[in-house]
């Protein structure tokens, strides 16, 4: 009896075993963590955008703003009246995305100038400051294909309440994509950092909204002061 109970005991052991193996996924080698999400996720905004353009396309020579939300959100008509300026800012994309996208939302514009802000959900999900460095350059290389010399302009990093433990890294991103951005003129390093802590070096929380993430009135009244000299 005491031999046929022991053999059960082990006979359901390897069952049990082997359910783990075949019902448990392991991370493929090389692959990137299951965080970072592929460019795919945002056809939907992305063909929002197209049929925007049925609507109406945007015109040519004017000031192209791309990136996260930070971009999204921002009201370009409000903060720069005047301005030809269209706005493809869509949800937490990475700066990745945005180069994945640029043959649609960036090329066929042919615009004089980009705005570019992204990185802040990158470092969020734990992508590596060189790792962001080398997707700015394919950002580059992306919206860049049809204008080789297409000015672009860099909005750096923000400190944010809900990420400030996140800002040594981000700093290191800047500092790699400044350099990056230097390398292949003509690109401007708009550092916003500075303006947004105070001066014991801490973010000034009256310039976000409650969230701790995304930018108020107020912060964005900072950057397009900042932005304005730039843009001509």
């Amino acid at each position: 009896m005491l031999k046929r109970i022991l053999a059960g005991v082990l006979l359901g052991s390897v069952f049990f075993a082997a359910a783990c193996v075949t019902t448990q996924k392991l991370p493929a080698p090389g692959r990137p963590p299951a965080a970072w999400r592929g460019p795919e996720i945002w056809e939907p905004d992305i063909a929002g955008f197209a049929k925007a353009d049925e609507a109406g396309f945007p015109p040519a020579n004017a000031v192209l703003f791309m990136g996260s939300s930070s971009i999204r959100l921002w009201d370009l008509k409000k903060y720069f009246p005047g301005l030809s300026a269209v706005n493809r800012g869509f949800g937490g994309s990475y700066i990745s995305d945005s180069a994945y996208y640029a043959s649609r939302i960036a090329v066929p514009y042919k615009p004089r100038l980009i705005v570019f802000y992204s990185g802040d959900n990158d470092i969020a999900d734990n992508k590596p400051p060189d790792r962001l460095a080398a997707d700015f350059e394919g950002f580059l290389a992306a919206a860049r294909e049809k204008s080789p010399r297409l000015p672009v302009i860099y909005i750096s990093i923000k400190p944010s309440p809900a990420r400030w433990a996140l800002w040594p890294k981000m700093r290191e991103a800047n500092g790699l994509i400044e350099a990056s951005c230097l390398r292949q003129p003509p690109c401007s390093y708009l550092d916003v950092g500075k303006a947004m802590l105070d001066g014991d070096g801490k973010v000034r929380t009256e310039l976000f909204m409650q969230d701790g993430l995304h930018l108020n009135g107020q912060g964005y009244l900072l950057w397009s002061a900042l932005l304005t000299p730039l843009l001509n």
